[in-house]
């Protein structure tokens, strides 16, 4: 579709170059805090780490020009670069221009400018992307500058930023004098629902939208978020797309993509690890629609959810083409698996009927005319449904606390006992 006949004058999603808006998500607010913070930390250092197309680089350019007159700000992508590159790189950005090839030379000439400017209390800064691609020579110097101090503050700022977890990297013996700077291990998490729906909304009022609701409506957003896993990057991607496949507003799940997406850096921690801004965003969720339209969104925060018609499923939908009791899902570790409880008319998963299924991000459940969406995106595998990848244990155990609510129930519709409804015994 044309952009003006979607109302709007410029293109809303770039994919390159700097954002027509910036958007700032919780998890954007919590990386830029982290930035801010570092600034009045003695040492401050901070990694920041997240997978390719999930924010960085609008973040630490948004963070960069906010010190603009300030200090001196070197923003360095370190792909491939060794010692002398990385080094000309930094003095070039800190204003200096370089006649020399000497990587001792250049080196000398970087250490100067940074205890110069910490001596006056505005220390440089260095945000540098794709760590984990330097040259080792150019890792070794980068230890050497984080050893520079002035009165015991540290002589340079340092953000490093990978697409990969850097724990490894950094508890590497050599890197040791990183190791102790650090101030805060920030990995950059996805958006949640409303998140993105405020993001698409906010580029397309900006590029001149006066409704964006015409647009993207909510349900399209939602399609948006899941197909995307929430990253921004591909959210950017997922919309363009979208909007250019549509024909008339507003545009229609049909018109989505659903683009493989990557994995957070923060699986790579230890399982011990105390949950991070936006971890509740990552909780399994059901959302329930009926002819295109999203009725709710729930979180599935629960070991099992029964879903039917009766008022005494978790999930309650009025309908004649649901039974009284119609499915259950039960929730075992990572793993959720679905059992159609004999319903009449059946539950289709991505339109084959089953009676249990292990269930993987992305499933559409039919129960009816309504469709119930999966969402999970730690859930890629379907795994075995016996053995060691789903607990029956576990399964059972919910099929008994579930017959013992349907008792409960069956007792419940029972008429009240009264004298002419009791049987007359005639000896």
């Amino acid at each position: 579709m044309d952009l003006a006949a979607a109302g709007l004058s410029e293109q809303p999603f770039r994919t390159h170059g700097r954002p027509l808006v910036t958007v700032k998500y919780a998890s954007f607010r919590a990386a830029y805090d982290a930035l801010t913070d570092m600034l009045e930390c003695r040492h401050g250092l901070v990694l920041l780490q997240g997978p390719p197309l999930s924010g960085k680089t609008t973040i630490s350019k948004d963070f960069a020009d906010s010190l603009t007159g300030e200090c001196a700000v070197a923003v360095i992508d370190g792909r491939g670069l060794n010692t002398s590159s990385l080094l000309s790189a930094m003095l070039r950005q800190y204003g200096y221009e370089i006649d020399s090839d000497s990587t001792s030379e250049l080196l000398a000439m970087v250490k100067v400018f940074c205890l110069q400017q910490t001596a006056s209390h505005k220390p440089p800064v260095l945000l540098l992307e794709n760590v984990h691609d330097l040259n080792p020579s150019a890792l070794r110097a980068l230890c050497e500058l984080a050893e520079l101090n002035v009165r015991q503050f540290s002589a340079l700022k340092m953000v490093l930023m990978s697409n990969r977890s850097l724990r490894a990297m950094i508890e590497a013996p050599a890197m040791a004098c990183i190791a102790k700077r650090i101030s805060k291990d920030v990995h950059i998490r996805p958006m949640s629902s409303e998140d993105a729906r405020t993001y698409i909304h906010s580029k397309l009022h900006a590029a001149g939208s006066q409704d964006p609701d015409q647009v993207f409506p909510s349900a399209i957003c939602t399609e948006l978020w899941q197909s995307s896993g929430g990253w921004p990057g591909i959210l950017d991607r997922v919309a363009l797309l979208a909007l250019a496949k549509t024909e008339s507003l507003p545009v229609s799940v049909t018109s989505v993509e659903r683009p493989s997406l990557p994995t957070g850096t923060w699986e790579d921690k230890s399982p011990d690890a105390a949950p991070e801004q936006g971890e509740q965003s990552r909780m399994p969720k059901l959302v329930v629609s009926c002819q295109g339209q999203m009725l709710s969104e729930i979180d599935f925060d629960r070991s099992r959810v029964l879903i039917g018609r009766s008022d005494h499923n978790d999930i309650s939908i009025n309908s004649k083409f649901i039974s009284r009791h119609h499915l259950l899902l039960v929730r075992h570790g990572k793993t959720t698996f679905m059992m159609d409880l004999n319903s009449t008319n059946g539950t289709y998963v991505n339109s084959r009927r089953v009676s249990n299924h292990v269930l993987i991000d992305g499933d559409i459940l039919s129960v009816g005319n309504h469709r119930i969406k999966f969402v999970d995106p730690h859930a890629t595998t379907r795994g075995i449904v016996e053995g060691v990848d789903f607990a029956d244990t576990a399964i059972m155990k919910t099929l008994e606390d579930m017959r013992s609510l349907l008792a409960q129930e069956n007792t419940e519709m029972l008429p009240a006992a009264s004298s002419e409804n009791l049987p007359t015994y005639v000896p």
